[in-house]
């Protein structure tokens, strides 16, 4: 049995625009609802939702099969939630909170097999397909996807080394937590704040590394892609359902009234 090709990596890779959505229902339900949406990648979030790993297994096989590519974002940047993550099958990770290139070499070790890494093996996993795909230890290095989360003032200082390590695959820009390290907390739209996930991506663009960002606003999403932001979150499902339901329930109690 052969590996798994990870279209989302050839493509951010190739340049080519990927239009995504966040998932934050830690549902298999909702998984598979959005699944043939039409979105080439979906975060499955487990740092700012009440996503376990057997959640997460139930999410990805929900997802199997698709043209959507699970991408998914474990609580920190640690080598065992890494792990165990890689060990169900994901083939994307986005690490939060990197604020330097150590941390980020470290983020790509966790995802690497000795002698590139500290990963620990195991023989049959559902990432080899239990054993399946024979070669599995030495290719898998091939299709998985690492991309680094820089959300802080201090980060962004360090912005080409971070992007410069090899093994890292994109950069995904965080504008809510940047805001709020930069003296705008909820309000990402500030000036400033927007004038540095302007100048980021024009440096990331400047040293070929691909580069994500996350908007619930259509002209903001549309604003990034003309930027030059490779990976575009325009949305969240959360927020869809909770505008949709809101939405819905104002209409007829308008009418009602």
């Amino acid at each position: 049995m052969d590996l798994d090709r990870n279209e989302f990596k050839h493509a951010i890779a190739k340049g080519k625009l990927q239009i995504g959505l966040w998932s934050s229902l830690a549902s298999n339900i909702a998984a598979d609802v959005i699944r043939d949406s039409g979105f080439d990648w979906v975060l499955l979030d487990s740092e700012h939702s009440p996503n376990e790993l057997p959640a997460l297994l139930a999410q990805m096989q929900a997802l199997s099969g698709s043209t959507t590519t699970p991408i998914i974002r474990p609580a920190w940047n640690d080598p065992v939630l890494i792990k165990r993550i890689l060990d169900i099958g994901a083939q994307s990770l986005l690490l939060p909170y990197v604020q330097n290139a150590d941390e980020a070499r470290q983020a790509v070790a966790a995802t690497r097999y000795p002698p590139d890494g500290v990963r620990g093996i195991a023989g049959a996993a559902r990432s080899s397909r239990y054993g399946r795909v024979t070669d599995y230890l030495k290719k898998a290095a091939d299709e998985l996807c690492v991309l680094v989360q820089v959300e802080t003032r201090q980060a962004l200082e360090y912005l080409e080394e971070i992007a410069g390590v090899d093994g890292v695959d994109g950069v995904f820009i965080g504008p809510s937590d940047l805001s709020g390290s930069m003296g705008h907390i909820g309000n990402p739209g500030h000036p400033e704040v927007q004038q540095a996930l302007k100048n980021a991506v024009e440096r990331l663009t400047a040293c070929c590394k691909p580069s994500g960002i996350l908007t619930l606003n259509e002209d903001d999403a549309r604003r990034y892609i003309e930027w030059g932001y490779n990976f575009v979150a325009v949305g969240m499902d959360v927020a869809l359902l909770a505008r949709g339901a809101d939405m819905l329930a104002k209409k007829f109690k308008a009418s009602a009234q």
